[in-house]
């Protein structure tokens, strides 16, 4: 019985982790410049994907011969994405990089709020920016 037990707590533990790794290999190219964490990156053409089972976020921009690595996080929607998108959230003129959703996949990636987007939320207003992407 114990046996019983150990096995399909392990087998739902398993299935967790795999269902919450949603992986993302997107292109996108950014008009403008965004803030990740404690990084500002350039406006320019970005590939997406994640590693470490999706824990972590690598951005690259191969024009300025950036790459900048994040922590995500599992996000869910009832529906499936229409189309593969970056999303932002805009205060005035600066805009951080929120979620990543690649088509047809109700599970997407989602970047935590960091010190610089609290502080900046604190005097203006949120829009949401989507950015249509490509998947490679």
């Amino acid at each position: 019985m114990k046996r019983n037990l150990v096995i399909t707590a392990a087998l739902a533990l398993l299935a967790t982790t795999a269902a919450s790794a949603q992986t993302v290999n997107v292109k996108a190219t950014v008009p403008f410049s965004f803030i990740v964490g404690r990084s500002t990156l350039p406006a320019g053409e970005y590939s997406l994907q994640t590693m470490n089972n999706g824990q972590v976020l690598a951005m690259s921009n191969r024009d300025a011969k950036i790459t900048n690595l994040a922590l995500s996080n599992a996000c869910e929607s009832l529906r499936a994405a229409s189309q593969t998108k970056l999303v932002f959230h805009r205060y005035g003129d600066r805009y951080f990089l929120s979620q990543v959703w690649t088509e047809g996949n109700n599970r997407g990636r989602e970047i935590p709020i960091g010190e610089r987007e609290q502080e900046t939320a604190i005097n203006s207003s949120m829009q949401e920016v989507v950015l249509v992407a490509a998947k490679y």
